[in-house]
């Protein structure tokens, strides 16, 4: 097995997308070797060392797909090196406060016990009323929730810079000399 690195992601309207595309960016900017996909068109984890796994967060559940793929893959990722990241919450409030809602689904509680993930995070999200259905219009708009793009961008990029650090540090390591 190489040294590569699978991010994988579930997004509903594209925000979680292009976190994931940053966070592959910076990892490949680093020298580490990257393959990005939506989590529903990953077919095989035994080439990758390491996964990534973001998913979007509506009303404090993570995207079906993501969901599945844990569970599917819980004896795989358990073997991995693995990170995981949400993104939903918007307005003011931070991330951490939000962290026992958002961060993971309780009842996959087993799975990321299972898994031991490097680190888990929550990034604030993009919530963009033309992209919403009515649906989603009609709830963003009952519950009072801030509308616009909260991403921070240099948190995302510390997180993935500090992802990157963890899998050079393992590479120097396996080639060195014995």
């Amino acid at each position: 097995m190489k040294n590569q690195t699978l991010i994988a992601y579930a997004t509903k309207h594209g925000a979680t997308a292009e976190i994931a595309e940053k966070i592959g960016q910076i990892l490949n900017d680093r020298g580490c070797s990257v393959d990005l996909m939506p989590v529903d068109q990953v077919r095989d984890l035994s080439p990758y060392s390491s996964v990534v796994l973001g998913s979007a967060v509506y009303i404090g559940q993570w995207r079906r797909e993501a969901v599945r793929f844990l569970r599917a893959n819980k004896k795989a990722l358990a073997q991995k090196k693995v990170w995981l990241f949400a993104s939903g919450p918007t307005g003011d409030i931070e991330p951490d406060e939000t962290r026992a809602e958002f961060q993971f689904p309780k009842n996959l509680k087993p799975v990321t016990e299972r898994i031991q993930p490097q680190s888990m995070v929550v990034f604030h999200g993009d919530l963009e009323p033309d992209k919403l259905n009515w649906v989603e219009s009609w709830m963003i708009k009952k519950v009072e929730a801030p509308v616009g793009d909260f991403r921070d961008w240099e948190a995302i990029e510390a997180w993935a810079q500090s992802i990157a650090n963890v899998l050079l540090e393992k590479t120097i390591a396996q080639s060195e000399p014995v």
